[in-house]
């Protein structure tokens, strides 16, 4: 169980530096209430998962390749300054009534997903980090403990989504209108700046494979 408790601790560690996901989930959950916020949080663990998989598969190989690296930094690149260019043209539209009935569940939880997949850091965090905890443990349990601590580092990942849901959902009941509007503005602006981040690491990437 303490073994269980430590892998779970794990991730809600890995989860909780600030990030283009956390960013966006926090500014959903202001503009939209908790249970948006909360399944845009599942949506981003399902990409997770979908890379855990990956990574238990061996797809680690292709992915770590010079170019594959380079599409998904400038395909990150374009869906966080999208996103954050939607954010701010959109600020103005932003008010507490129309913020829960916007968007459905399904369509908040699809964005989380979109985010979290396309986002190079969570690609590179599940290959480096859990690939490392996959070969250790791998290597001194059986195939049955492997999949337990990987639940438990995903149930990290949960409870941290839970907490930034409430978070957000208790911020909204004391802003205006005009306070939400400047939340979207300032978040569209840090989502452009991670976005702008990605497009120099893929260029720096890039460049030696063209010359």
């Amino acid at each position: 169980m303490s073994i269980f408790l430590s892998y779970m601790i794990l991730g809600l560690s890995l989860s909780a530096p600030v990030g283009p996901v956390n960013a966006a989930q926090l500014d959903k959950g202001i503009k939209k209430g908790f249970w948006h916020a909360w399944l845009f949080g599942i949506g981003a663990v399902l990409a997770d998962i979908l890379y855990m998989v990956l990574v238990y598969l061996g797809v680690v190989h292709f992915l770590n390749t010079p170019f594959m690296q380079t599409f998904l930094w400038l395909f990150g690149a374009f869906v966080l300054i999208y996103s954050g260019m939607e954010s701010i043209l959109n600020a103005n539209k932003v008010t507490i009534s129309q913020a829960s009935n916007e968007d459905t569940l399904w369509r908040s939880m699809f964005s989380g997903f979109l985010l979290s997949v396309s986002n190079p850091m969570t690609i590179l965090f599940w290959l480096g980090i859990y690939g490392s905890i996959l070969v250790k443990t791998a290597a001194d349990n059986s195939s049955g403990q492997l999949f337990l601590y990987s639940v438990a580092v995903i149930s990290g990942v949960v409870i941290w989504d839970l907490f930034m849901a409430s978070l957000g959902s208790i911020f909204r009941r004391y802003l205006s209108n005009k306070a939400l509007s400047l939340i979207s503005i300032l978040s569209g602006f840090s989502l452009i700046i991670f976005g702008v981040y990605f497009g120099i690491r893929a260029i720096t990437l890039l460049y030696p494979l063209l010359s």
